[in-house]
Protein backbone atom coordinates (compact mmCIF):
# COMPACT_ATOMS: atom_id res chain seq x y z
CA UNK A 1 0.00 0.00 0.00
CA UNK A 2 3.02 2.24 0.82
CA UNK A 3 4.66 1.97 -2.88
CA UNK A 4 1.35 3.76 -4.04
CA UNK A 5 2.84 6.86 -2.25
CA UNK A 6 6.09 6.75 -4.00
CA UNK A 7 5.35 8.98 -6.89
CA UNK A 8 4.07 11.38 -4.58
CA UNK A 9 7.12 11.55 -2.20
CA UNK A 10 9.43 11.63 -5.62
CA UNK A 11 7.24 14.81 -6.81
CA UNK A 12 7.73 16.05 -3.09
CA UNK A 13 11.20 16.10 -3.41
CA UNK A 14 11.33 17.09 -6.79
CA UNK A 15 9.67 19.94 -5.71
CA UNK A 16 10.98 21.14 -3.15
CA UNK A 17 14.81 20.69 -4.83
CA UNK A 18 13.53 22.50 -7.77
CA UNK A 19 11.89 25.50 -5.16
CA UNK A 20 14.72 26.35 -2.46
CA UNK A 21 17.28 24.77 -5.11
CA UNK A 22 18.02 28.19 -7.37
CA UNK A 23 17.46 30.01 -3.86
CA UNK A 24 20.13 28.42 -2.30
CA UNK A 25 22.40 28.64 -5.46
CA UNK A 26 21.77 32.25 -5.52
CA UNK A 27 23.28 32.72 -1.98
CA UNK A 28 25.91 30.48 -2.03
CA UNK A 29 27.56 31.29 -6.34
CA UNK A 30 26.40 35.22 -6.17
CA UNK A 31 29.21 37.37 -5.51
CA UNK A 32 29.08 39.54 -2.17
CA UNK A 33 29.73 42.82 -2.55
CA UNK A 34 28.02 45.22 -0.76
CA UNK A 35 28.54 49.13 -0.98
CA UNK A 36 26.33 52.38 0.18
CA UNK A 37 23.89 52.23 -2.57
CA UNK A 38 23.00 48.71 -2.50
CA UNK A 39 22.43 48.61 1.16
CA UNK A 40 19.95 51.95 1.05
CA UNK A 41 16.50 51.45 2.03
CA UNK A 42 15.57 52.92 -1.56
CA UNK A 43 15.66 50.50 -4.73
CA UNK A 44 16.42 53.80 -6.63
CA UNK A 45 20.18 54.36 -4.90
CA UNK A 46 18.94 57.98 -3.81
CA UNK A 47 17.14 59.06 -0.82
CA UNK A 48 13.30 59.84 -1.16
CA UNK A 49 12.19 63.80 -1.71
CA UNK A 50 9.35 63.65 0.86
CA UNK A 51 8.04 61.45 4.05
CA UNK A 52 6.82 58.23 3.27
CA UNK A 53 4.09 59.36 5.55
CA UNK A 54 2.32 61.57 3.11
CA UNK A 55 -1.22 60.83 1.69
CA UNK A 56 -2.26 59.04 -1.19
CA UNK A 57 -4.36 60.14 -4.15
CA UNK A 58 -7.82 58.10 -3.81
CA UNK A 59 -7.32 57.57 -7.63
CA UNK A 60 -4.43 55.32 -6.76
CA UNK A 61 -7.19 52.92 -4.76
CA UNK A 62 -9.60 53.92 -7.50
CA UNK A 63 -7.40 52.11 -10.29
CA UNK A 64 -6.89 49.32 -7.72
CA UNK A 65 -10.58 48.88 -7.39
CA UNK A 66 -10.74 48.91 -11.24
CA UNK A 67 -7.84 46.73 -12.04
CA UNK A 68 -9.79 44.35 -9.24
CA UNK A 69 -12.97 44.43 -11.04
CA UNK A 70 -11.58 43.35 -14.30
CA UNK A 71 -9.30 41.20 -13.36
CA UNK A 72 -12.27 39.16 -11.18
CA UNK A 73 -14.64 39.55 -13.76
CA UNK A 74 -12.04 37.65 -16.36
CA UNK A 75 -10.63 35.04 -13.88
CA UNK A 76 -14.66 34.03 -13.02
CA UNK A 77 -16.28 34.31 -16.82
CA UNK A 78 -13.69 31.51 -18.41
CA UNK A 79 -14.69 28.51 -16.06
CA UNK A 80 -18.07 30.35 -16.08
CA UNK A 81 -18.46 29.61 -20.23
CA UNK A 82 -17.04 26.29 -20.21
CA UNK A 83 -19.65 24.81 -18.04
CA UNK A 84 -22.85 27.05 -18.98
CA UNK A 85 -25.11 24.32 -20.35
CA UNK A 86 -24.01 21.81 -17.34
CA UNK A 87 -24.95 24.40 -14.75
CA UNK A 88 -28.32 25.84 -16.53
CA UNK A 89 -30.67 28.43 -15.34
CA UNK A 90 -29.41 29.06 -11.55
CA UNK A 91 -25.14 29.23 -12.82
CA UNK A 92 -26.64 31.73 -15.59
CA UNK A 93 -28.37 33.76 -12.99
CA UNK A 94 -26.14 33.32 -10.13
CA UNK A 95 -23.11 35.03 -12.94
CA UNK A 96 -26.04 37.68 -13.74
CA UNK A 97 -25.71 39.02 -10.44
CA UNK A 98 -22.33 38.63 -9.70
CA UNK A 99 -21.61 41.05 -13.30
CA UNK A 100 -24.53 43.58 -11.38
CA UNK A 101 -22.14 43.88 -8.56
CA UNK A 102 -19.06 44.29 -10.80
CA UNK A 103 -21.47 46.73 -13.02
CA UNK A 104 -21.96 48.60 -9.65
CA UNK A 105 -18.45 48.96 -8.68
CA UNK A 106 -17.71 50.13 -12.15
CA UNK A 107 -20.16 52.77 -11.93
CA UNK A 108 -19.05 53.34 -8.95
CA UNK A 109 -14.88 54.09 -10.48
CA UNK A 110 -17.01 56.28 -13.28
CA UNK A 111 -18.64 58.79 -11.21
CA UNK A 112 -14.96 59.19 -8.88
CA UNK A 113 -13.50 60.08 -12.33
CA UNK A 114 -11.00 57.36 -12.19
CA UNK A 115 -11.20 56.92 -16.16
CA UNK A 116 -10.28 60.33 -16.71
CA UNK A 117 -6.82 60.85 -16.77
CA UNK A 118 -5.08 64.10 -16.30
Amino acid sequence: MLENYLPVLIFLVLAILFGVGPVVAGFVLAPHRPDSAKLSPYECGFEAFEDSRMKFDVRYYLVAILFIIFDLEIAFLFPWAVVLKEIGMFGFLSMMVFLGILVVGFIYEWKKGALEWE
